[in-house]
Parts: structure tokens; sequence; C-alpha cells
């Protein structure tokens, strides 16, 4: 599973670092860069698919462009970016996959690549302090700004092995599936599987009302919430059921009894999500579809379907995790994305705004949550980890989480301690 991602010179980024754990929160202001942040993460999943690296970014028929395509991909006025990623397969190995890319008109090659294993000794269940076995799986060598080609080395005990390769994907893409040692084959597979489980969830309740095919993967609109619930196992199926009506029946306005899709048509390809309602104690109870569901219902919805069907050591991604649901929902809402994705080993990293969401969050969410905002003198977006901010506690003295981001004290108190380190490495 990924722990951290690094960003170097990647859209507003100079240098930061996004920590990823079993439930991570992202605040900051409305251009602060959290978005290009979640970015990146969007941008890895789509070359491990197979993407060019100008088709990751500036979008085809099969996927649309991501925020400001190739020609702001690469920090100005600078033409290179960097992604680090930093990867957890079991207790004792780690990943670490970094990417470079170079951005020429509109077109983007890669530039360097390498990805390291690190093996590490427990002793007692725990990781030793002492440095880890480090192998290079894969590198390049320093090519050319014109070279169509890359040297890449593989593993092999001495320099590498050397093979040219093409600059417009992923050297992970382009070895998957070829023989190679076994360490090198499994830590391939390992990050390509590991990126390619990174889901990224904006549920569009508009797209989720209407009847859609039977699927095994929820769409990142979620419109086919249906076909994917009506097309699970029937033992699957009922644990999914139960758990959605569970929740959904929690939810403040407690109409909803039952929630389920079945499948319809002359050939039951096609299917469609409905609930049984309760407002009154009756044993008819009325059947409503997605047509008469609320936006915040379906998006509720699409957020438990998708920790309940995502593969196991997938990455969810949701921006604005409580878009449309009422500030009564946080706590529940915040209960379903801790005890779901812990129980079925998917990792949440959401972003919100809410003051309700965070003050729901208390002190214990802390370690959790990271502030992206803007440095003043630079303009660069940074990454800072709630519980390393040196006013934390004289901050939390004044009022919950929630409170101090709809004040804007956690900005200021951001901006103020940028300015006393200029001040101090000036000085």
């Amino acid at each position: 599973m990924i722990v951290a991602i690094e960003l170097d010179n990647w859209k507003s980024y100079e240098h930061a670092t996004l920590h990823i754990d079993t439930l991570s929160v992202l605040i900051g202001t409305n251009a602060s860069g959290k978005s290009n942040a979640l970015d990146a993460l969007l941008f890895l999943n789509r070359i491990a698919s197979g993407a060019q690296f100008t088709s990751a970014l500036q979008g085809d028929g099969a996927q649309p462009q991501l925020r400001g395509g190739v020609e702001w991909a690469a920090r100005k006025p600078g033409n290179r970016f960097a992604i680090t990623v930093l990867c957890r397969t079991d207790d004792v190995t780690d990943y670490e996959y970094r990417l470079e890319c170079s951005v020429s008109g509109k077109k983007c090659e890669l530039y360097a690549e390498h990805l390291i294993r690190r093996k590490y000794r427990l002793s007692k269940g725990k990781r030793t302090a002492s440095t880890p076995g480090e192998i290079k799986l894969l590198r390049t060598d320093p090519c050319t700004p014109d070279s169509p080609t890359v040297v890449a080395r593989l593993y092999n005990e001495k320099g590498g092995s050397p093979r040219n390769q093409g600059r417009g994907q992923s050297l992970l893409f382009q070895f998957a599936g070829q023989t190679l040692r076994q360490e090198i084959s499994e830590g391939i597979q390992e990050l390509l599987t590991t990126l390619r489980n990174i889901f990224i969830l904006d549920p569009i309740p508009s797209h989720m009302r209407g009847y859609s095919p039977l699927a095994d993967r929820l769409d990142s609109d979620a419109k086919n919430i249906a076909g994917v619930i009506a097309a699970l196992t029937r033992d699957k199926d009922d644990s999914v059921e139960k758990i959605l009506s569970q929740y959904v029946s929690r939810l403040p306005e407690r109409d909803i009894r039952r929630v389920y899709a079945e499948t319809v048509g002359r050939f039951q390809a096609d299917a469609m999500l409905y609930c049984e309602e309760h407002w009154i104690d009756r044993a008819d109870a009325p059947t409503v579809d997605a047509r008469g569901m609320s936006d915040g219902t379906l998006r509720f919805l699409a957020i438990l379907t998708a920790l309940l069907t995502r593969p196991k050591g997938s990455l969810l991604v949701i921006e604005e995790v409580d878009n449309g649901l009422h500030p009564s929902r946080s706590n529940l809402l915040l209960e379903m994305l801790q005890t779901v994705g812990k129980d079925r080993s998917v990792d949440v990293l959401v972003t919100t705004h809410n003051p309700a969401l965070l003050d729901a969050m208390g002190t214990q969410m802390v370690p959790y949550i990271t502030v992206a905002h803007r440095n003043s003198r630079s303009g660069s977006s940074v990454l800072v980890l709630l519980d390393e901010m040196s006013e934390l506690p004289r901050l939390l003295a004044q009022g919950p989480i929630g409170q101090l981001s709809s004040r804007g004290l956690l900005e200021r108190s951001l901006r103020n301690e940028n300015l006393r380190f200029d001040f101090e490495k000036a000085s």
C-alpha cells in the first residue's frame, strides 16, 4: 500500500510530501494545491494502466484531460517534474518508485525512472532500526533531451543489464509481462498493482439515476452503481446490501429501510437502484428507484459502494467527500470511512472544506490531517502535517479544527511560520 508520495516541481509544488494512512484528510483553501496533489495520483494510475505520458496528461477519447494538461504539468518556469511513490508491501519490504518526466511543447517524455527495493529485519515483530538491504531493481542512464530512447538498467548484481526503451511510457508498464529476474518481476508487479488500485471517486448523482449495465467495477462518477451491486455474487450481494441498508437507515431522516439493486429488461443485462422508504408504520413500505433519491443519499451510497467493492490494498480518493451531504451526517460519514475502510483493507484519502466533518474528527485524527497552503513568498504549494505545526497547541486551545479552519487561523499560522523561517534563513 502507498504510504507517501513526493512531488517535485509538479504543477504548483516545488517539493512536498503527502503522507497516506488508513484514513487521511487533506484540507486547505481554494487554489492551495489540494487538487494538484490528487492529480498526481490520477496520473500515476493512468500510466500504470498503459497510458502514454502525453495522453495521461492531455486526455484522449477514453479519459478526460488532467487539469492544465501537458502545459501545466511542470512547475513554471521549469520543464521537468518528478513524482516519487513509497510503497509498503509487508512488514519487511518497501519499494521506492520515482518517475521524472520532461515537457516540451505539447509532449511529455520520460527523463529518468527508478525502482528500489528495501528489505528490513524484524525483531520482536517490529522493524529494526538498522539500515535495510537495498537493491536497485530498475534505473536509467542519463539521457539527452533529443534522444528517442532511454537506457534502462535491470538489476543483475553488477552494473545492471542495459535495455533501450521508448520514452513515451513508463518502464514499469513496458517491462510488465517480460521474462525477468524474480526480484524485478515481483517489484514491477507490486508497483503496477498498487498504482492501478488507486481509484479517484467523484460521484455525480444525476449520472446515477438511470439504468446501468452490469459491471464488475464502479466508474469514477458512480453512474453504474446499480450494475455493480446487481452483478455481485449472491453471497456478496447479500452482504453488501445488508451494510448499505444498515448505514443508510442511520441517516438523519431515517426513512430508508432497505437498499438494493435488481436486473431489469428482457435480457437482464441492466440494473436499477432501489430503496424502501419507511416514513410511517405500515407493512407495504413504498419502493423508490434512484430517480427519486436525494443527491446526498446517492453520493453516500456511492462512497459506501466503492469501499465495499474495491480490491483489498486499494487507495480510494474522494475530493470534497461531504459535498451535498448535510452537516448532521458528518459523524456517520466519518464512522463509515474509518470502519469499513479498515475492515476491507482499503485506504481512504479525502479532501474537505466542511467544518462539521473536521470537528467530528476530534484531536485523535490530528496526525492524519494534512494542510495544503501557498508559500507567501514563492507562491508554491506546501503540504504540512497538522501535528507538525509549532503553534498547534495554542490554536487547539481556541477551538476544534473545523472552527480553526473556517476562521482562517490554520492558514494564518502557517503563513507566519513561513515568514519566520525565511527571516531566520536570511539572517
